[in-house]
């Protein structure tokens, strides 16, 4: 279990996370992904940060086999892991494409949201299936893929969008068959890298500025809803179901 990062070639680093078998991170894990991206981004000779996964899909979110573990620590720790991760991304200080496949699920949406530029397989699907795993978060990143009100579908229904749908939206750049994700990545990372590294970086900057969503105080608002349904004890009856199969109708 890892996150690491290469060089494949001039001006591209491609950070790449592999938690077998899902890539569920545990706290330690969104934390490492953190520190791997803004490292990417400080290194003068990097103008484009590839974030990749290894494994059957791209994020399923956090572990949530650790948070019933470890209780309201661990679930503290994912909170601020998360948003560590998630800003990482977004205050990169060159364009981030992320190259997704399979699921991207929970966290994996807030990475995918706060990144520049989307490039996914054709076996990729997006969604937030936080209203059965007891938590909120992340409605913040999955408006910026979607429309406000597809958006509110999705959250209540815990459905998840195809990579051709959110092509369809303009919030995904390219859809590829999976054996040709890397490629394409690579080649979409090709050409945002050809750009000057000094102006890329002050467009970085100056697109973020203009943003109308204010992705950090947004998200960190959503997350104040998780800690909530925790202290009332709703998120571990509900999260307490998870991996069982219910029957009948919820209560």
């Amino acid at each position: 279990m890892s996150v690491s990062t290469s060089s494949p070639e001039k001006g591209i680093s491609v950070v790449t996370v592999d938690f077998p078998p899902v890539n569920a991170l545990p706290v330690s894990g969104w934390y490492a992904l953190a520190d791997a991206v803004r490292a990417a981004g400080r290194d003068r000779q990097v103008r484009c940060v590839v974030l990749a996964a290894e494994g059957r899909g791209f994020n399923a979110g956090v572990d949530i086999k650790e948070i019933q573990a470890r209780g309201s620590a661990a679930l503290v720790g994912a909170n601020r892991g998360c948003f560590e991760a998630f800003a990482a991304v977004y205050e990169c200080e060159v364009p981030v494409l992320a190259a997704v496949h399979g699921h991207c699920l929970g966290g994996g949406i807030g990475l995918v949201g706060n990144a520049d530029v989307i490039v996914a397989s054709d076996d990729a699907t997006f969604g937030l299936p936080e209203l059965d795993r007891g938590a909120l978060g992340a409605a913040t990143h999955l408006a910026r893929l979607v429309p406000q009100h597809l958006m509110r579908a999705l959250y209540y229904t815990s459905r998840t969008a195809t990579a051709a749908e959110l092509h369809a939206h303009g919030s995904v750049w390219r859809v590829v068959p999976r054996a040709g994700l890397r490629a394409a990545a690579l080649e979409s990372a090709r050409e945002i890298a050809a750009k000057d590294g000094e102006l890329l970086r002050l467009a970085k900057a100056a697109i973020n500025g203009i943003d109308p969503v204010d992705v950090r105080r947004s998200y960190r608002f959503e997350q104040g809803f998780t800690y909530e349904a925790s202290t009332v004890g709703v998120a571990d009856r509900v999260r307490d179901t998870f991996g069982r199969q219910r029957e009948g109708t919820q209560e």
